[in-house]
């Protein structure tokens, strides 16, 4: 059967979006092409819009620090309330020094200055390859594109990986190698206190072996950092970011650059999120939800883009290693509050992915009970 003109442009299109919006950038690109307009419901209402309903609404702010010291109880209670009502909070005071942070900040940017040439080389579809780049949020299965491009690198065990991270800019797998590194000890000194305050050990409490054995794959587990790149948009009314998503293990640790972007769903409404300088914006996983047995819960968030600024971020997703099944805890279920979860691990998450297109919570919808 004979291609008609129609569909071999539409193919020469297809094959340009799949090189990504930066590549668009740089070909002068004036308008949003049909592909990136989202149907006008799925639309933010209006540019980086914060609900005025909430002027002073702040996501809460963990002081690592005080994590340490004798004022624990009062931010563990801080914690568990961020992680029940938000699903969302801010760590700061963290201990990982400003130099490390903002190199990768800066080694990302350049990364998405180079050629497409050389960012092309990292094209793949295999949704487990070691390196990453793309567009998008599932370029496979979306019927609209988003005005990301992504790299996406996956960072443990890092002897096998490394070598696999791009050689360009030339200092990246250095700079970037130490910050998977810190943001790690980070997780998992997170994930001890969270484990705190949903009562599975404490001050009069010492460690289970449940509790013993899950640091033990967070310290193992499985680390994917994934480098953002929103360009300016010419319409940026049109399209989004990223769409409505929660993510998919037990924290994410998000780095992001001064320009606004990030929002979350709060009491059903689109709230913004104010950066705060060499702080993470944390969010609860859908893992997170799932051991927990609904207790705390991962929120939808979406990114809106910019007409003037491009927006850099480097978001950290944190779970137990690959092959690792994720369950509610046991010390969390009973009459009053029944196993609310399937088990679930990477593994299904990546076939639900490949066949359906991810939107909003559809993947933790697929693996509740009640």
């Amino acid at each position: 059967m004979a291609i008609t003109t129609d569909e071999t442009k539409a193919n020469d299109d297809d094959q340009v979006y799949q090189k990504g919006v930066k590549n668009l950038c740089e070909n002068g690109v004036t308008k949003v092409p049909k592909k990136y307009i989202l149907p006008e419901f799925d639309r933010a209402d209006e540019v980086l819009q914060v609900d005025l309903t909430m002027p002073n609404l702040k996501l809460p702010v963990i002081d690592f620090s005080e994590l340490q010291g004798p004022n624990r109880s009062e931010v563990l209670k801080s914690l568990t309330s961020a992680c029940e009502k938000y699903g969302f909070f801010q760590v700061v005071n963290h201990g990982i020094p400003n130099n490390v942070i903002s190199s990768m900040i800066d080694v990302s940017a350049r990364f998405f200055e180079l050629p497409i040439e050389v960012r092309s080389k990292y094209m793949s579809s295999d949704l487990t390859a070691p390196v990453r780049y793309g567009t998008s949020f599932n370029q496979n299965k979306d019927r609209v594109f988003c005005w990301r491009d992504f790299l996406k690198l996956v960072c443990h065990p890092s002897q096998d990986v490394l070598v696999h991270w791009p050689s360009y800019p030339t200092d990246m797998r250095r700079l970037a190698v130490t910050y998977a590194k810190e943001i790690k000890n980070l997780f998992v000194m997170l994930m001890e206190a969270i484990l705190e305050s949903l009562g599975l050990w404490g001050a009069t409490m010492n460690m289970t072996e449940e509790v013993e054995k899950l640091i033990k794959q967070f310290q193992d587990g499985s680390q994917q950092m994934v480098v953002n790149c929103y360009p300016p948009c010419p319409e940026p009314h049109l399209t989004l970011g990223m769409p409505p998503h929660s993510d998919y293990g037990f924290l994410t640790l998000l780095l992001q650059d001064d320009v606004e972007g990030l929002q979350i769903q709060y009491k059903e409404k689109w709230v913004a999120v104010q950066p705060l300088a060499s702080s993470f914006v944390v969010n609860v996983g859908d893992h997170l939800e799932i051991f927990s047995n609904g207790k705390y819960r991962s929120v939808l968030h979406r990114v809106l883009v910019n007409p003037a600024k491009s927006r850099i971020s480097v978001a950290s997703l944190h779970s137990l290693p690959f092959n690792s099944m994720v369950s509610p805890s046991p010390s969390l279920i009973n009459k009053a509050n029944p196993r609310r979860y399937k088990d679930t691990d990477f593994a299904c998450f990546l076939e639900y992915i490949s066949s359906f297109e991810p939107k909003r919570k559809n993947f933790l919808e697929s693996r509740k009970l009640l």
